[in-house]
């Protein structure tokens, strides 16, 4: 059994049913952030661009944000209903990181940075959901252990 089967096996075997309550707040929010990606693509890719470390050009921030605004759609519905939800967390994980070291620290390391605790506590939501999986309240559940 390798390390990755065992941390599976560990986070099913160790699971609390309310934490399917914050999975599904948490693939919400990111569904969320995604719909407002893709209303306001100028601002983010203005903002990109401005405060890009990677020295993006215009279109290579345009195509950045609508990467990431498919995958925070996409992602935040399969975390939702849970399906594959530990492949949709590990799609997410570098999209958060990246957004808090390079698009919120540039704003400010200061308290009044709402979107930068709000994506530290997504990325540590992330985190945890690769960790423990989806839940009892999941189609990864109901696939797994009520074969239909």
């Amino acid at each position: 059994m390798n390390v990755i089967q065992k941390v599976e096996h560990w986070g099913d075997s160790h699971r609390a049913k309310w934490l399917d309550v914050v999975r599904i707040v948490l693939g919400l929010i990111i569904f969320s952030k995604g719909i407002a990606l893709i209303s306001d693509t100028g601002h983010q890719q203005e903002l990109l661009f401005k405060n890009s470390v990677f020295g993006f050009s215009e279109m290579m921030s345009s195509i950045a944000i609508h990467v990431v605004a498919f995958a925070h759609l996409v992602g935040g519905i399969l975390i939702t209903i849970g399906l594959v939800t530990r492949f949709a967390v590990v799609i997410q994980i570098p999209i958060l990181i990246c957004a808090v070291l390079f698009v919120n620290i540039s704003n400010g390391f200061s308290a009044l940075n709402s979107e930068l605790w709000l994506s530290l506590i997504v990325l540590c939501l992330l985190v945890l959901f690769w960790v423990v999986g989806s839940g009892p309240f999941s189609v990864d559940y109901q696939i797994k252990y009520k074969r239909v």
